[in-house]
């Protein structure tokens, strides 16, 4: 008969905040973004919207405001959440954050995102990049949620890490727009013909691709090659 003998679990102590020099800049550039974003949609004009609103689609305007301000509690409470001394520190507070994340943030914000999108004025390429990103950004938050109440905890932070990735590709799709602007913009008198709507959704359909899905496969990649550092640690 084999006896199992198990390993003492090896205490880990907290994660200090000058090892993860990046959470200063990153809770940084997210309350910039907020302050420059959210103030237009307060004061609920339509005016103001840095997003046409379609003609004869009254309702869109409401779906634009919820949208934004479900989406800057994601943007805002995530900062927290990915904050490696923070987690370890104030556990609890950890949990009612992440809970403000999902059902106060993502989940309301991807679902408003549906509507917004389709009623877009950035032609049918951005609208499918929108459309294909609040449906992962949904899946992967709600995924997250889940492995965390079955306490599958390796997999909640997988999923939860594509999350905050996905929530904060709202900002990173802003370094797009110009790059393309700037590369595409002597070829608006040939290629685009002169033709500003098409150079204009042309741009907006390539920055939201790009917007989302290269932090996504890069952060995937940091996934996939944390076992193999592991495992070439404990040879």
């Amino acid at each position: 008969m084999s006896t199992v003998v198990q390993r003492p679990e090896v205490e880990r102590s907290p994660v200090r905040w000058w090892r993860r020099p990046w959470v200063g800049p990153l809770a940084l550039v997210a309350v910039m973004f907020v302050v420059y974003s959210l103030p237009p949609y307060l004061a609920l004009d339509p005016a103001l919207s840095r997003v046409q609103v379609p003609g004869g689609m009254e309702v869109h305007y409401p779906l634009l405001v919820g949208h934004v301000l479900f989406g800057t509690v994601a943007i805002l409470s995530c900062c927290f959440q990915v904050w490696p001394a923070f987690r370890a520190r104030y556990p609890r507070a950890h949990r009612l954050i992440g809970r403000a994340y999902v059902f106060a943030g993502v989940l309301p914000a991807a679902v408003l995102a549906v509507a917004v999108a389709v009623f877009a004025p950035f032609g049918p390429v951005a609208v499918a990049s929108n459309l294909t990103l609040a449906a992962v950004w949904f899946g992967c938050t709600a995924a997250g949620w889940r492995a965390g109440r079955a306490r599958r905890f390796g997999d909640h932070r997988k999923w939860m890490l594509r999350s905050f990735v996905l929530t904060i590709s709202t900002m990173t799709n802003r370094v797009w727009s110009p790059l393309w602007a700037i590369l595409l913009a002597p070829q608006l008198p040939t290629t685009f013909g002169g033709n500003m709507d098409y150079f204009i959704s042309t741009i907006a359909g390539l920055s939201t691709w790009l917007g989302w899905v290269v932090p996504l496969l890069v952060c995937q990649w940091w996934l996939d090659r944390r076992p193999r550092r592991a495992r070439g640690a404990t040879r």
